[in-house]
C-alpha cells in the first residue's frame, strides 16, 4: 500500500528545473504528481512517476541528488470538510503527517492526496482500521 517517491535536491536557480524535467522526458518517464518546495539556496522537487528506479538512475547520471522516500495515496472525500475527515482520523490514531500534496488524478468521486507520516506503517494500519481507502501503489504508479 506504499508509494514510492523519488526526491530530487536541486539548486534554486534558472533551469534546473527544466533540467530535471527533460532528463525524465528523454528517458521515457512519466510524472504522475509532484511538490517542489523551496528555500533560497535549495529546493527539493518531490516526484511520483510510472519508472522509479528508471527516473532514479537517469537523475543520477545527471548528477542530481536523489532519495526514494514511501508515501501513502489516501482517497479523500472530493467535499468541504472531505480532508479535514482524514486528517481527524489520523489525528485521533496520533499519526504525525510530515508533508502532503494532491495527486492530479481522481478515483471515483474522491481526491487523491499523497501523504508522507512520520510512522507509514502504523498510519496505514489507522486508516484501514478508519474505512479509509488507501490506495496499492501498482495503482498509482499506473501499473
Amino acid at each position: 500500500m506504499k508509494v514510492e517517491q523519488i526526491s530530487i535536491f536541486i539548486e534554486n536557480k534558472s533551469g534546473r528545473l527544466a533540467e530535471v524535467t527533460h532528463a525524465l522526458g528523454d528517458a521515457g518517464v512519466n510524472i504522475l504528481a509532484l511538490s517542489l518546495a523551496d528555500t533560497n539556496d535549495f529546493g527539493i522537487l518531490r516526484l511520483i512517476v510510472d519508472q522509479t528506479d528508471l527516473a532514479r538512475t537517469t537523475l543520477k547520471q545527471k548528477g542530481f541528488t536523489v532519495n526514494k522516500t514511501d508515501v501513502v495515496a489516501v482517497e479523500v472525500p472530493d467535499r468541504p470538510s472531505g480532508l479535514y475527515s482524514i486528517l481527524t482520523i489520523l489525528d485521533q490514531g496520533q499519526v504525525n503527517v510530515e508533508y502532503m500534496y494532491a495527486f492530479v488524478e481522481r478515483q471515483g468521486g474522491n481526491a487523491v492526496i499523497i501523504f508522507r507520516f512520520d510512522n507509514t506503517e502504523e498510519a496505514i494500519q489507522v486508516l484501514l482500521r478508519s474505512g479509509v481507502n488507501v490506495l496499492l501503489g501498482e495503482r498509482v504508479h499506473g501499473q
